[in-house]
């Protein structure tokens, strides 16, 4: 399905965030400022899980100033991809984009990342570090060789045709995405892995596009070794068809 008989290429962005006051205000901005020059209709959707450090009264302040701003506030820390479903339950637009709030996802790439759904030739898109033109910038070399062997692991047990298996920048068809919000068991950073054996499993396309992936500069990272315990623990159970 194509969507060219609008003029403008139309996305709701769904963007959890937790502790995340000191980049929440810039990305915003910086989206809005894409959107603008680009000429895109986005929706901006806020998934807090109970920050402590501001970030929801920095969103209500910049609701404020741009009407296109949707806040969801959970009452504790839920999961990655719990935070996508719900942000879904509130979205509009044709096509779901999720990013991190950390300013490691690039919004100028926005439209990089819409256009081939918009466009009608494909499903989902991944924001890919492992093709040409890709790159991680500022991670420390084991950060690299944890999130190259999780790849190569997962690729390998559920025979994935794609280079990024992790990455968190992505688009969606609308259809697809809900799909997707039917099926899904799981509600953490593992939910990335599952929607790509779910995508293999009902032949929706896939297409990947380069993206420079950059290490944060403020805050606190959000990664940890129950996540990869997670990520690991679903490979075996995907595997297993459970």
């Amino acid at each position: 399905m194509r969507y060219k008989t609008r003029m403008a290429m139309e996305a709701s962005i769904i963007i959890p965030t937790f502790n995340e006051r000191e980049n929440v205000e810039i990305l915003i901005d910086r989206i809005v400022s894409v959107e603008e020059k680009s000429k895109l209709v986005l929706e901006i959707i806020i998934v807090d899980d109970n920050s402590s450090d501001g970030t929801v009264e920095v969103v209500k302040e910049l609701m404020r100033k741009y009407s296109n701003i949707k806040l969801l506030r959970r009452p504790k820390k839920m999961g990655l991809g719990s935070a996508y479903k719900d942000g879904f339950k509130l979205s509009t637009k044709p096509i779901i984009v999720t990013m991190d709030a950390d300013l490691s996802h690039d919004p100028k790439l926005l439209p990089n990342l819409i256009r081939p759904i918009w466009e009608g030739y494909a499903d989902i898109v991944l924001g890919s570090r492992y093709i040409k033109g890709g790159a991680i910038e500022g991670w420390p070399l084991i950060r690299k060789i944890i999130s190259r062997g999780a790849n190569t692991l997962a690729k390998l047990m559920l025979r994935l045709n794609v280079k990024d298996v992790t990455t968190g920048y992505r688009a969606y068809r609308r259809s697809v995405f809900n799909q997707i919000v039917k099926l899904s068991k799981r509600c953490h950073f593992d939910f990335q892995v599952e929607v790509l054996y779910l995508a293999k499993k009902f032949g929706w396309r896939v297409t990947e596009i380069p993206i420079v992936f950059k290490n944060r500069e403020r805050g606190k990272s959000k990664f940890n070794v129950s996540e990869i315990l997670k990520f690991t623990w679903t490979l075996l159970n995907l595997r297993l068809g459970l």
